[in-house]
Formats: structure tokens, sequence, C-alpha cells
């Protein structure tokens, strides 16, 4: 059971400090246009589940972010920062770049090409990068994926590529998935040799055991 406290005088004071700071501009919109620039689409209920109906990434959990109100409990700026990484979607970068965000943990992003799409970093699970690749066929338009990259070795930026890609096709060279040199030594030393010690940080950093609010 969740037993919470209110906010300590000392927190109070903190972020009525914070909130008078000269340096935040609170009532600025530009953080909010920047987030919202290029939007095309977001899926209408932000839950993504697998095969067995089980949510794999589910948004509305943190519906009480829409609350523009911030907490006692909470830091003010990160209160700030919180909502503005609810704006979710697809979105246009720049000419032939497309970018999906809030689908899971990290951001996919897709370069169209003029035989099809080249992924880069596709999220943690299959499920949610396969609703990120559908949501870019559907507004965009459907062709293949004609090569991967992944940028590090950290797992929200690989784990999901068979949602994108065939595991025949990258063992059969036809799609090319391309990493930094060193990267299956640096993926299993982190998350086999160091994934216990991992997993822990993860869950002092996510408060993945705490409920959502």
């Amino acid at each position: 059971m969740s037993h919470r406290k209110d906010a300590t005088s000392h927190t109070r004071s903190l972020a009525e400090t914070l909130r008078s700071t000269a340096c935040l501009d609170w009532d600025s919109p530009t953080d909010w246009e920047a987030a919202n620039r290029g939007f095309v689409a977001r899926l209408a209920t932000p839950v993504i589940s697998n095969a067995k109906g089980r949510p794999v990434w589910d948004l509305l959990q943190y519906d009480f972010l829409q609350s523009e109100e911030v907490p006692e409990t909470v830091n003010p700026s990160l209160w700030r920062q919180a909502r503005l990484n609810m704006v979710h979607g697809l979105f246009r970068i720049h000419d032939r770049i497309y970018q999906v965000r809030g689908h899971d943990l990290s951001v996919i992003s897709f370069l169209v090409g003029d035989e099809g799409y080249v992924v880069i970093d596709p999220l943690i699970s299959a499920e949610c990068a396969r609703s990120a690749l559908d949501l870019l066929y559907e507004h965009v338009g459907r062709r293949p994926t004609t090569a991967v990259i992944y940028t590090h070795c950290h797992v929200d930026h690989y784990g999901g590529v068979l949602g994108v890609v065939e595991r025949a096709d990258v063992e059969s060279g036809k799609v090319p998935v391309i990493a930094p040199e060193g990267f299956t030594e640096a993926t299993i030393s982190e998350n086999v040799i160091a994934g216990n010690a991992m997993t822990r940080r993860a869950m002092y950093m996510y408060g993945n055991l705490l409920p959502r609010d």
C-alpha cells in the first residue's frame, strides 16, 4: 500500500523560490511551440498492447499530467518538463525526416529514402516500434524498411527491431543493421554482465515500482 506524504515546509519553500526566479519564464510558449512543431497525427488512445492484449505502453497512466496546477511535492520545472514529454505522436522534422514520440521511453526516427524507410533506434519493444511504423504508414505512406541504425547500446534504442524488420531479411543481408563498432560487446557488458546493477539503477531512476501519480 502506498503511504503518501505532504510536502515539507522546506520543499514548499524551495519550490516557491524556483517559481519566483527571474531566469525561468514560466509564461513563455516557446517550449510548447517547439514540442508541437511539425505535428502530423497521434493515436486516439495512446495504449499499445501485445498479442495477448496486455498493455506494453500506456500513456493514459500519466493523464494526471494534463493539469497545469503543480503539486507541492513536485519541482515546478520538472512538472512542466513532464507535461512537455506528454506531447506524443508523429512529427515531420524536415523534408524526408519523421519522428514518433511518446510510443516508448525513447524516440524512433524515420528517414524517407528513394526505395524505403531507414529506421533509427527502434524503441524497446516490437509492439511499440510496430505501432510507430503503422502510424507512419497511415500518414506518410507504406514503404519497405531498407535499413536500421542503432545509435548506441541502450535497449530502448534497439530492443524493438523486430517490429520494423523481418529477421529473415536481416539474416539474408537484404536489410542491413548498422551499429557502432563494439556494439555487441557493449550490449552484453551492460545488459548481461552488469544486468542486475543496471536493473536496480533503473528502479531508482524511474521509480517503476511506485504508483503513477
